[in-house]
């Protein structure tokens, strides 16, 4: 699996999760956790991440990286 493949699936998966939680909008979820919509946008569609930002939203759905990255070869 290459890099572009890996960020798309992060990216996939984070939008699940803000789905499974009520969230349909991801601007409402970026503004409701102070996270930049717009970047937030760009993770969701696959663009990198530093490991930082994903704590910051991991944090926010309590999830640990092991739990998140536990299915993401």
């Amino acid at each position: 699996m290459n890099e572009e493949e890996i960020l798309n699936k992060i990216g996939l998966k984070l939008k699940q999760i803000r789905k499974s939680r009520g969230y349909t909008s991801y601007e409402n979820f970026a503004f409701e956790n102070e996270l930049h919509p717009a970047y937030y946008w760009k993770v969701e569609k696959g663009k990198n991440i530093t490991l930082v930002y994903l704590k910051k939203i991991l944090d926010i759905h309590n999830i640990t990286f092991k739990e998140f990255f536990y299915d993401i070869d």
